[in-house]
């Protein structure tokens, strides 16, 4: 097991759901309630990393995240250094990829919540935050855990993205999921059958939980 490669990506998958489930949560709701012109592209834009193939995206983002780029060079003015082969660069990159997993299961379960329950709690005198905290977020909270269950199993098993903005530096942009190709390049089988096996079990574990709160929540609605 390379465990150097393991700790890079628990920490980028750590990262990426704590950073993208507030976003997820704000966004989710808004797509859910609001109706403007343009909303249909707007979940578009975000459903695009699910179909894309992911060296495009990676192709396009390692060609913004250059200093001679617009965002690389914002970036570069900030910090003094690039987002190109950095833990940074990769982290960005896996919020963008990321963020159908984390948007569209929580829009769905706030599209469920009914519109007469927030408009009851404004009647009974909750303010609007006092409503999303009190009222809705208790009922679209399997659809937040789905989100999060999501976003870390596919920053876990994400490659094309990843390889193509960070490489493969050791320590820094080197994944569990680039560390199983290169042990696959070096006839090491036995080492890339330990580390799949890994991603396998957290991928089933996910699906598990995703499915179950599903099955969950159409058995209560029965």
């Amino acid at each position: 097991m390379d465990w150097t490669a393991l700790s890079v990506s628990l920490r980028l998958a750590g990262l990426t759901c704590l950073f993208l489930l507030p976003v997820g949560i704000w966004l989710g709701r808004t797509l859910a309630r609001a109706q403007f012109r343009g909303k249909g592209l707007c979940e578009a834009l975000i459903a695009l990393p699910l179909v894309l193939p992911p060296t495009v995206l990676g192709f396009y983002l390692l060609q913004q995240f250059g200093r001679d780029a617009p965002l690389g060079g914002v970036w570069a003015s900030l910090t003094g250094g690039g987002l190109n082969f950095t833990f940074s660069g990769i982290l960005l990159a896996s919020l963008i990829a990321n963020l159908p997993f984390a948007i569209q299961p929580i829009q769905r379960a706030f599209e469920n919540v009914p519109t007469n329950l927030r408009e009851a709690a404004w009647c009974s005198g909750l303010s609007p935050w006092q409503t999303l905290v009190r009222i809705e977020l208790p009922l679209v909270w399997p659809g937040i855990l789905s989100a999060a269950a999501l976003t870390f199993a596919h920053t876990l098993g994400e490659f094309g993205v990843i390889l193509m903005v960070g490489g493969a530096i050791d320590g820094e942009t080197r994944t569990l999921a680039i560390a199983i190709y290169d042990r696959v390049q070096a006839f090491d089988e036995q080492g890339a059958a330990r580390m799949s096996a890994l991603l396998l079990f957290v991928s089933l574990t996910t699906l598990g939980l995703v499915y179950g709160l599903a099955g969950r929540r159409r058995w209560v609605r029965g």
